[in-house]
């Protein structure tokens, strides 16, 4: 068989594919997209402030997840992104109960496992995101919002 006309058909069955079926992005639920979206803009906004972020959606082997893992400095620091449509029942930040915090806290613990334990510094930073409908985006950096939870210790 002809190789061009197998890419060709490649090529067109892809393009098809992306201009007529609805991509993944769009059939998540809203709260999903919008909180995506939160984290892409607190991502731009924490490097304009000069942080080098090191990876995004980090999970943990033994449970423990962190929205940003970035470096400000040489100080490691573990981001917790909230986003909201608007201020009405609190400021995201009132979202990171302690189960939120001991669950980000286990995170940054297994993501220092996985550097071997190094002796540096650590904190734990929320970027709040408001997303109003008729306004710009508005974010706010809260920098050591929480300590390490207990019983975790390092």
């Amino acid at each position: 068989m002809n190789l061009g006309l197998v890419r060709s058909i490649a090529d067109l069955s892809n393009r098809w594919r992306s201009r007529f079926l609805p991509s993944r992005a769009s059939l998540r639920p809203q709260h999903l997209r919008r909180g995506a979206h939160g984290e892409t803009l607190a991502c731009r906004f924490l490097r304009r402030k000069g942080y080098k972020i090191l990876y995004r959606n980090f999970k943990g082997h033994s449970g423990g997840e962190i929205d940003v893992v970035c470096r400000d400095k040489d100080t490691l620091v573990f981001v917790e992104v909230k986003t909201r449509t608007r201020e009405d029942f609190g400021r995201p930040l009132a979202a990171v109960d302690r189960q939120k915090q001991k669950r980000i806290s286990r995170g940054g613990l297994n993501w220092l496992r996985m550097l071997d334990n190094p002796d540096i510094l650590f904190r734990f930073d929320v970027v709040e995101v408001i997303i109003a409908e008729d306004a710009s985006p508005r974010l706010a950096l809260i920098k050591n919002a929480f300590p390490l939870s207990q019983p975790y210790i390092y």
